[in-house]
């Protein structure tokens, strides 16, 4: 009796785990794959669009690029899980004077500041799986790093809190890889990165979608 109780518990996790995997029923595989499901890595490209930012008589307007991203992701269960990631992307800033400030501003000739943006966060996930799909929604916040190329005057590098908040959805494709497609944005303090011009004070939104890859570790 009890060896046929146990090959019953066997039998159905056989069964279920070769449903919802969609992989070869060989219990082996189904069991490692299954007590590894919960920690993935993902990379992905991203465009970065972003408006003009304009206080204190200065309009700030960033340049559109693109970039990438690496996420280190880990699911717990559908209300609990977290991500670290970095990001990197070209971020050209274009400041200009003469915006109307209520009093005389004045007029600069318009500066461009060639730069990298860094940006480092942590994130809590939100995510339900549904067969081999799992929609999924973040907030979280980190740091964004502002660097200006080198042999710029005047320039200065900037670094300032960001908010990030987004959602998307991973569709697994095989046991260990899938495709991630995602909506991210991010809050923050415009960067001030030249001297020649005061900081506008505002702040800038910058949305990012994104696709890529995952592979559960």
């Amino acid at each position: 009796m009890r060896i046929s109780r146990m090959a019953a518990v066997v039998v159905a996790g056989f069964v279920a785990g070769w449903f919802a995997l969609g992989t070869v029923p060989a219990w082996p595989q189904a069991a490692a794959v299954g007590s590894i499901a919960k920690t993935d890595v993902a990379l992905s490209v991203y465009g970065a669009f972003s408006g003009t930012a304009t206080g204190n008589g200065v309009a700030q307007s960033p340049s559109n690029a693109a970039g990438g991203i690496v996420e280190v992701r880990h699911i717990d269960n559908p209300l609990i899980g977290f991500e670290g990631t970095y990001s990197f992307n070209r971020a050209n800033q274009k400041y200009a004077g003469g915006v109307t400030c209520g009093l005389p501003c004045g007029s600069l000739s318009p500066a461009t500041v060639s730069a990298d943006a860094h940006e480092v966060t942590g994130d809590w996930i939100v995510s339900v799986g549904i067969a081999n799909l799992r929609p999924f929604a973040l907030a979280g916040g980190g740091l964004l790093f502002n660097q200006p190329s080198s042999g710029q005057a005047s320039t200065n590098s900037s670094t300032k809190p960001v908010f990030v908040y987004g959602a998307g959805l991973d569709w697994g494709l095989l046991p260990h890889l899938g495709l991630r497609m995602q909506y991210r944005g991010n809050l923050y303090k415009a960067p001030d990165l030249t001297k020649l011009y005061g900081s506008t004070g505002a702040f800038m939104h910058t949305f990012e979608p994104m696709i890529g890859l995952y592979l559960r570790l």
